[in-house]
């Protein structure tokens, strides 16, 4: 049984729901807060930056400043209005929802913030290997299902810092009622072990590593 499942039912749920109500209290977006990663770790060149499937615009806004040219891609109708909304001033940006693997490019950086499991993995990586200017960088936040032992013990610390997290990044109960319009989900179900060896195979010396808040980030520089 996943530790996750068992942690569910410990004590009647009575662990589970306390814990459940603390997250509502001290909300935080798993997604946005590896934002603070990829800009981090961006490519010394900033000529052009693809993010794909771009959701509301959070990254791509950030990214703005960053690069001479920055292109949202999703094709969530919906996820695009909002972005397209959110970067409105923003001369550098362009959101649309054409195919992001029919791009000519080059680019110089590719992002995916909880996309690659709605994608055929091998395919996109090989697009995005394609995409990238020699020295341009991949850099990816994802989910994988957990299967092996190490992949159950990183969710269960994963279930018990969450709260500790949100109570760090808003120490003040949550007051705010306002509906977020929620993003397209798709559960991943390659795991981490598989995962790994593909994006190992199609991006050599690719770093992939585990990370809490049950997701993982993929850092890879396309050889000069």
């Amino acid at each position: 049984m996943a530790l996750r499942t068992w942690a569910g039912e410990f004590a009647g749920g009575t662990v589970a729901t306390g814990m459940a109500r603390l997250n509502a209290r001290h909300p935080w977006s798993h997604n946005d807060h590896f934002h603070s990663w990829i800009l981090a770790n961006l490519p010394a060149w900033r000529r052009s930056a693809l993010d794909v499937g771009c959701g509301r615009g959070e990254l791509v806004a950030a990214l703005s400043p960053r690069f001479a040219a920055v292109r949202g891609n999703d094709r969530d109708e919906e996820m695009r209005r909002h972005a397209t909304a959110r970067c409105a001033g923003l001369a550098n940006v362009t959101v649309d929802g054409r195919p992001w693997a029919e791009t000519t490019g080059p680019v110089d950086l590719v992002t995916m913030v909880a996309v690659l499991h709605h994608l055929d993995v091998a395919a996109a990586l090989a697009d995005v290997r394609r995409l990238l200017e020699p020295g341009g960088r991949f850099l990816a936040v994802g989910l994988a299902p957990p299967r092996s032992a190490t992949d159950h013990l990183w969710d269960l610390a994963s279930a018990v810092t969450n709260p500790v997290i949100g109570y760090v990044k808003h120490p003040w109960p949550s007051a705010d009622g306002t509906p977020v319009t929620p993003v397209p989900i798709t559960d991943p179900t390659m795991p981490f072990d598989e995962l790994r060896e593909t994006v190992r195979d199609v991006m050599p010396g690719a770093s992939i590593r585990r990370r809490l808040g049950f997701r993982h980030t993929i850092e890879w520089t396309k050889p000069l």
